[in-house]
């Protein structure tokens, strides 16, 4: 039998492709030990990087514009990308710090009984379609600094949420090396938003000195929001519609929209702002119930609470709002999906539609 003689160059290459091989599929394994948070949401959001490739290319350009700002925070919205990915765009554009605390809804929160306490998970890793974002360490460290009856660890309230799912493609795409802290709201009063929102933000501060971490540039906050939820039908049995579902019903009720808007998300941020959101959109006898329905009346609140919090601890000063758009279902300008293998969870009609607000601070 005759050996054929292998030249030095081949097999250095043979040598450090093995490495490599071996490598990659240690790294596979470990990545599958881990416990990882996967999508619940696969109609109205991507699950294959194929399909975010071409929500992007669908975009409009104006919406793909980079921006020079460095947001420390933003509100997004988180409905469907057929009727809102241009919003992420535009509004994500300005969020490039590698960690972000995610503030989302808690739609679920009712089938737990979850109240008055901030959700976190003990997911090490979240599904971003065919990739993975890695959950900050920071997140554990919290966990150890805040009050224990602040908070709890409900891994599967996390896992149902899709509020903070919808919102990552859009981070990953710009942040290399991006990590996150996802955090819930659940039904909660405003003086228990006001309380948590200053122990969290106490303790991300002391991390941040800790590591030298600048507010915008290495860590931001991005909270999930949806506006307005209106119309009289498929609302579950609620009608939604105080205006009517007219033409002239449909106007004033984006009119109270961006009125809550003007007066409590934009410009200098105050207590007295975030207060007064609180008590356009939840019953001042019942907090668990709606007085104008937008699904972020706590995310909102509690997060620019605490991103506030946190700016007034960093700058001795109030973050500023800036408005970047706001749009709705119907009537809207729709990405086109169903070629995608994608769809709509919900309809947009005169009847059936939600509202988007894009909000960047500094």
């Amino acid at each position: 039998m005759i050996m054929k003689r292998i030249s030095f160059t081949t097999y250095i290459r043979l040598f450090f492709g093995t490495i490599f091989l071996f490598s990659c599929t240690d790294q596979k394994i470990k990545i599958e030990k881990m416990n990882t948070r996967h999508l619940v949401d696969t109609v109205g959001f991507t699950q294959y990087n194929r399909q975010f490739d071409s929500i992007i290319q669908r975009i409009d350009p104006e919406d793909k514009k980079p921006s020079k700002k460095v947001f420390k925070a933003a509100i997004c919205p988180h409905d469907d990308y057929a009727y809102a990915a241009g919003l992420y765009s535009k509004t994500l554009s300005g969020i490039k710090a590698k960690t972000i605390i995610l503030i989302g809804v808690a739609h679920k929160a009712r089938k737990f009984d979850l109240e008055n306490k901030l959700v976190f998970g003990s997911f090490d890793l979240w599904k971003c379609n065919d990739d993975v974002i890695p959950v900050s360490p920071i997140r554990d460290e919290l966990l150890k600094q805040l009050p224990k009856d602040i908070f709890i660890v409900h891994d599967s309230m996390m896992q149902l949420e899709h509020s903070l799912e919808a919102i990552n493609p859009f981070l990953k795409r710009n942040i290399k090396d991006l990590e996150i802290i996802p955090v819930l709201v659940p039904y909660m009063t405003y003086e228990k938003m006001d309380a948590y929102a200053g122990q969290l933000a106490a303790a991300v501060y002391k991390i941040m000195k800790e590591k030298n971490l600048k507010y915008g540039e290495d860590l931001a906050v991005v909270i999930s929001n949806d506006a307005i939820h209106y119309g009289n039908t498929e609302w579950g049995g609620s009608d939604l519609a105080p205006f009517g579902v007219d033409s002239t019903g449909i106007a004033k009720a984006k009119q109270k929209d961006l009125k809550i808007i003007e007066e409590c998300l934009k410009g200098k941020i105050t207590d007295e702002k975030i207060k007064k959101f609180n008590t356009y959109t939840v019953d001042t006898n019942n907090f668990k119930k709606y007085r104008w329905t937008w699904c972020g009346r706590y995310s909102v609140p509690f997060g620019l609470l605490f991103a506030n919090k946190l700016n007034i601890l960093i700058d001795e000063q109030p973050l500023t709002g800036t408005f970047l758009g706001y749009r709705s279902s119907y009537p809207g300008d729709h990405i086109e999906v169903k070629d995608l293998g994608m769809g709509t969870t919900a309809p947009a009609t005169h009847s059936h539609w939600v509202s988007y607000a894009g909000i960047g601070y500094q």
